[in-house]
């Protein structure tokens, strides 16, 4: 299997009145006049200054706008048994599948209310297992979190990355696993990038350090290199492998084939919906890499080789994808042998162990696997326990079992053992969560939404439920770069079910629920149907009588702010909350922090003048409307996230606030020492509780 490495100010507190009614006081802003002209369309930007994270006046802003936030989260009465419940539900102890190699046995483990899953080795596989690394010794506060593992082949070493106070950027460390002792060696400035060893060293792709050390949250991130590390040698002394000075912003990452003979070299290129690659065959004496793939309009990722070809999961000429035979020395696509064709599914995943090519597919979401021959012959199915979502099957070719995980909305993760040779599944470890399973129910259901298309939505409740048209209900979806949102498991939504919520998660267009051609019809100049499916999910919900407009909750994160922003700015009376999580809100300005440009692909760009307007069209920072009472809100971002920068959520928060006419409270919560995702498990459920402590208490339900 080849295995590849994986965005000084005084503050007046002012009084505001709406129809009679009181409203929260919120911090005043300032202003400035700051103009962009976008091919003759003159932009106001009154909050650009927001975007300076090094800021002291922000920083100000920050602490000001929390002040008022926790101040109304202080009020709700049950905010502290929400909490209490989060941590009841969340306290059981989760288990990731074993790794094995060589005799040895890792996994992870959180006993519960660990900020941070502890690794454990057993060396030998009846032996007792031995804490490897601690992640929760990182740091005093438990925000530096482990981002990222790599084992040697002859698991001489284990490399690993520490991600601090939640930033994408990580400082790999090596350790030699038989005495457990790390090594000096201290690789840094690398980001969305695994490492990939070839003998007692390791390929890795890196940035440049910043030129500014104190914007390195928020500055550009581009020329992106690949290096190879021995171990035991300073990062000065990294070989590089390859740069590409005139394409500053492809990024690159390198694999290996398990015997380390062959080498595949990845590009992307923002602007394309897909890769090139090319590979460097030991075996064959290659000194150099040798192009197979030279295009990026496709995505073509190599799984294993067999007899000297290339085996290749590929979406070129087929939607829902399909794995092709290459032969390196006839590379060219009308050569490419179809291996598994492409079915009426579309792929979700394809891996290699024991000699097996083992294939995910999405059928209406939900994962159907099969295993087949090196040769694309089929062999059996595999039996899943019901309907959900399944992943994992990695392993190497002398294989003879592999791990999955399955989950689903109401079924907590199982890990089974699954023989390659018999086709029988073994029950390895469940999760054991402290709640009914067979107290809720999930239905598929469709609706149709504005263009005729036909969409599928999860609605997952407690059982006996009475369609009323007074059910509270919480709407989530993402609906972009090709993500799918398929059935899975999450113990703190038990804390809103238990509560008579309906949980309503929508397969946007956008994602790679159908394929490809799902995701093209929600992206760049297609987007807008992402938020007609949303609407239209939400129209069907109240049609229906599952709930009303005064009960209606909508939530999503990074992408899926950006839904919640645009949905709420074009149809502000259909919610009653919103809860946009570190949201993409200024659409004409994402592409000039740390590595936004490369959701050009999705977005499209203000920079061109045939996407400027549509893009302004549905900016949620820009739609934003004076005199308009839009839900309540609470917007969720975090200081160290560099993925969404946070100024995204600061720029809209300050404009909904300057803007909004109604008294529903619009606030704005910023997490200290976090990022894109919460830093740790104590930071997790703070943030959930609070963001449900909201939610009950703006669509009126009182915790039993």
């Amino acid at each position: 299997m080849v295995r590849l490495p994986f965005l000084c100010v005084a503050f007046l507190l002012g009084l505001v009145t709406s129809s009679g009614q009181e409203r929260l006081a919120y911090p005043v802003t300032p202003k400035t006049d700051t103009v962009d002209v976008y091919f003759g369309t003159r932009v106001p930007d009154p909050y650009r200054w927001l975007e300076d994270d090094t800021s002291p006046a922000v920083e100000q802003w920050v602490t000001r706008q929390n002040e008022v936030t926790f101040g109304y989260l202080n009020k709700i009465p049950f905010r502290p048994a929400i909490k209490k419940r989060l941590q009841e539900l969340f306290n059981y102890p989760r288990y990731s599948a074993p790794y094995r190699r060589k005799g040895y046995v890792i996994f992870s483990k959180n006993e519960g209310l660990q900020n941070q899953d502890v690794i454990y080795v057993q060396f030998g596989e009846h032996a007792a297992p031995e804490v490897l690394l601690d992640p929760n010794t990182f740091s005093k506060d438990g925000r530096a979190k482990l981002a990222g593992t790599r084992y040697s082949n002859d698991m001489k070493y284990l490399a690993y990355g520490i991600s601090e106070g939640g930033s994408d950027w990580v400082t790999w460390h090596v350790m030699e696993l038989a005495t457990k002792k790390t090594l000096p060696d201290r690789l840094r400035w690398i980001k969305f990038a695994s490492v990939a060893w070839k003998g007692h060293g390791f390929y890795y792709s890196r940035y440049d350090a910043p030129a500014d050390s104190a914007r390195q949250l928020s500055s550009i991130n581009d020329n992106q290199k690949v290096y190879y590390h021995r171990v035991g040698t300073p990062q000065s002394d990294d070989i590089l492998v390859h740069a590409d000075a005139a394409h500053p912003r492809q990024m690159f990452g390198v694999g290996l084939t398990d015997d380390e003979q062959l080498e595949v070299l990845w590009k992307s290129e923002p602007g394309h919906n897909g890769n090139a690659f090319s590979i460097r065959d030991h075996a064959r004496g290659d000194k150099v890499f040798r192009p197979i793939v030279e295009t990026f309009d496709d995505r073509s990722m190599p799984i294993e080789q067999v007899g000297g070809k290339l085996l290749v999961e590929t979406n070129r000429g087929a939607p829902n994808g399909r794995v092709v035979l290459i032969d390196p020395d006839k590379p060219a696509p009308e050569y490419w042998v179809d291996v598994i064709p492409e079915k009426e599914y579309p792929i979700s995943f394809t891996t290699a162990a024991g000699g097996k090519l083992i294939v995910g597919y999405r059928k209406d979401v939900t994962t159907r696997v099969s295993v087949h021959a090196l040769t694309g012959a089929f062999e059996r199915e595999v039996r899943l326990p019901a309907l959900g979502s399944a992943g994992g099957f990695g392993g190497w070719r002398e294989d003879s079992t592999v791990f999955y995980t399955f989950s689903s909305f109401t079924h907590p993760p199982a890990i089974y053992e699954y023989d390659l040779r018999t086709g029988e599944s073994r029950l390895f470890k469940k999760a054991d969560v402290p709640f009914d399973p067979n107290d809720y129910q999930t239905d598929q259901v469709f609706f149709t939404s504005k263009d005729g298309t036909r969409v599928p939505m999860f609605l997952v409740y407690k059982k006996g439920l009475t369609r009323n048209g007074n059910n509270p209900t919480l709407m989530y979806g993402y609906g972009g770069f090709n993500i799918p949102i398929p059935p899975g498991f999450d113990a703190l939504r038990i804390a809103l079910l238990e509560q008579g919520f309906i949980y309503a998660s929508v397969n946007l267009r956008g994602g790679s629920e159908y394929g490809e051609k799902w995701h093209e019809a929600g992206m760049v100049l297609n987007k807008q149907n992402v938020f007609d499916d949303f609407v239209a999910g939400a129209e069907w919900l109240i049609k229906e009588g599952y709930t009303s407009s005064a009960r209606l909750a909508m939530a999503g994160g990074s992408n899926g702010g950006l839904l919640v922003g645009a949905v709420m700015t074009q149809r502000p009376e259909l919610f009653k909350v919103a809860l946009p999580a570190v949201g993409v809100m200024d659409m004409l300005r994402y592409q000039k922090f740390t590595i936004g440009y490369t959701w050009v692909t999705d977005y499209g760009s203000s920079d061109d003048s045939s996407q400027f307007e549509y893009v302004y069209r549905y900016s949620p920072l820009h739609n934003l409307k004076a005199g308009v009472a839009y839900p309540a809100t609470l917007a969720t971002t975090a200081d160290h996230d560099d993925r969404v920068v946070p100024a995204h959520s600061f720029k809209f928060i300050a404009t909904l606030q300057e803007k909004h006419a109604g008294s529903n409270p619009v606030l704005i919560r910023i997490e200290t020492r976090s990022g894109h995702s919460a830093s740790n498990t104590s930071v997790r459920i703070d943030l959930t509780a609070d963001t449900y402590a909201f939610l009950m208490q703006n669509l009126g339900v009182v915790p039993k």
